[in-house]
């Protein structure tokens, strides 16, 4: 069972490293530090937003409309971060 806890808090921190990533991605972009017509930075852009869509659209359904800021990411790393500790303090109990 303590091998289980190491894999979920393994994936929920591959999840917060992508979403870090996309977030410093999705600024860069605004900031014009990266160009989107550059084929690997719109490769990487374009899969992170296929693989983090689905996460954020549920996310979003729960938020109020804040016009043009998203919060989404920001729920989602402080539930990454809530989701790690409740692993990180029951996991004890299991090994």
């Amino acid at each position: 069972m303590g091998s289980l806890i190491l894999i979920l808090l393994m994936v929920v921190n591959v999840i917060w490293y992508i979403v870090i990533a996309h977030v410093v991605m999705s600024w860069l972009i605004n900031f014009q530090v990266l160009n989107l017509r550059q084929p690997l930075v719109a490769q990487i852009w374009y899969g992170l937003n296929r693989l983090l869509d689905p996460i954020y659209s549920r996310v979003r359904r729960f938020l109020p409309d804040m016009g043009g800021i998203d919060l989404a990411p920001l729920v989602l790393l402080l539930g990454l971060m809530a989701v790690r500790i409740v692993l990180m303090r029951n996991g004890s109990a299991f090994m």
